[in-house]
């Protein structure tokens, strides 16, 4: 069978615009960044959040990864229902609905959860008394990615005494996303947040816990790390091409997509638009994805279902029925819009897997 072949089978079975991944990739970008975290002596803790499904958690898991990492707690609630076990959920969780949840999650797994401020902390004792058993909360820190996390040690310390303080709760370390590659301001906000709690008389953390696919591959540069958790890596996607994390080659995932219409000679139109490849610029990329047969055409711009491709550049642009390979900006957004993925091995069908959890933003 030839890559043409498999194109044809695909939308014969699966119709187009279909997300295709090939489980050699992920199998090998599994070993690949497990084999990182074991040469440095850090717990890999994957982020589910890249391909939402129990079966892949699994499979890095077997791989050697301890425990995995969830955004929401919908997320771990399909996880562990699934028997995965050792849940960091990396998100403030606020609101009685949700501690409810929270509780319940926690009296049958190993949970941990992260907060940054005081009013969260104050409504984790609430999840801890429901499950009868202490919740692991870790302190999330802002090193300079200016998202969520308490910006000065300080504050780190403060926010790891209050969890002290409460009952049910106990504090487990630190949780951080250093800006790619720029570790020394994170290293010096650590080195204070943990002189800090030891001078307060705290446990000493027994978590420190780190983020990101493109800092997998400089692990060791951070001092005091014990996990770390990377996403993307296990299918990559045209940010990690961008960034120098993956080679076209370490990408799993790809969009299946037709070319349904050639208006004009310098213009086409893919059954593919911001309702599959999402409009996502991934950081200020060139275009809403990369095609792998024809690298030369834009994708330009979208509508909810047409993806619309500038052809100047391409010496030799596609016709109307051909069927192109997309590498998308941001693969995690993508898997979040499709029930299922397509499975192939190399030029192989193989079948297909569910995104179980899919939608899950609570």
């Amino acid at each position: 069978m030839t890559l043409e072949t498999l194109k044809a089978d695909v939308a014969r079975e699966f119709g187009t615009p279909a997300v295709v991944i090939d489980l050699d990739v992920v199998e090998r970008n599994i070993a690949r960044v497990q084999s990182l975290c074991d040469a440095a002596g850090v717990a890999n803790r994957p982020h589910i959040k890249t391909h939402k499904s129990p079966v892949i958690a699994a499979m890095q898991r077997d791989a050697g990864a301890r425990g995995i990492t969830c955004q929401k707690i919908g997320e771990a609630e399909v996880m562990a229902a699934a028997g995965l076990d050792d849940i960091l959920i990396a998100y403030n969780i606020l609101g009685e609905e949700k501690i409810g949840r929270l509780g319940a999650l926690l009296a049958r797994t190993k949970i941990t959860v992260a907060a940054d401020n005081a009013v969260v902390v104050a409504g984790l004792p609430g999840a801890a008394a429901i499950a009868g058993r202490d919740l692991d909360v870790v302190v999330e820190c802002d090193t300079g990615r200016k998202r969520a996390g308490v910006v000065t040690p300080a504050e780190a310390i403060a926010l790891a005494r209050d969890i002290t303080a409460r009952p049910g709760l106990s504090f487990a370390g630190f949780m951080l996303y250093p800006p790619d590659g720029a570790l020394t301001d994170s290293q010096a906000f650590l080195d204070e947040a943990i002189a800090g709690v030891l001078e307060a008389g705290l446990p000493a953390p027994r978590i420190v816990s780190t983020g990101g696919t493109p800092n997998a591959f400089r692990l060791g540069g951070l001092h005091g790390t014990t996990e770390h958790r990377p996403g993307t890596y296990v299918f990559n996607d045209r940010m990690m091409l961008a960034n120098g994390a993956a080679r076209p080659e370490d990408c799993a995932l790809s969009v299946f997509a037709t070319v349904v219409s050639r208006a004009e000679s310098w213009r086409g139109v893919l059954d593919s638009g911001s309702k599959t490849l999402t409009a996502d610029t991934g950081g200020g990329l060139d275009g809403y994805g990369l095609i792998l047969e024809h690298p030369d055409a834009r994708i330009a711009s979208f509508s909810e279902e047409h993806g619309i491709l500038d052809l100047r550049a391409c010496p030799n642009p596609p016709s109307i029925g051909d069927v192109v390979r997309i590498i998308p900006n941001h693969v995690c957004v993508v898997v979040n819009m499709v029930d299922r993925l397509v499975t192939v091995r190399g030029d192989r069908i193989v079948g297909e897997l569910p995104v179980a959890a899919r939608g899950r933003l609570t």
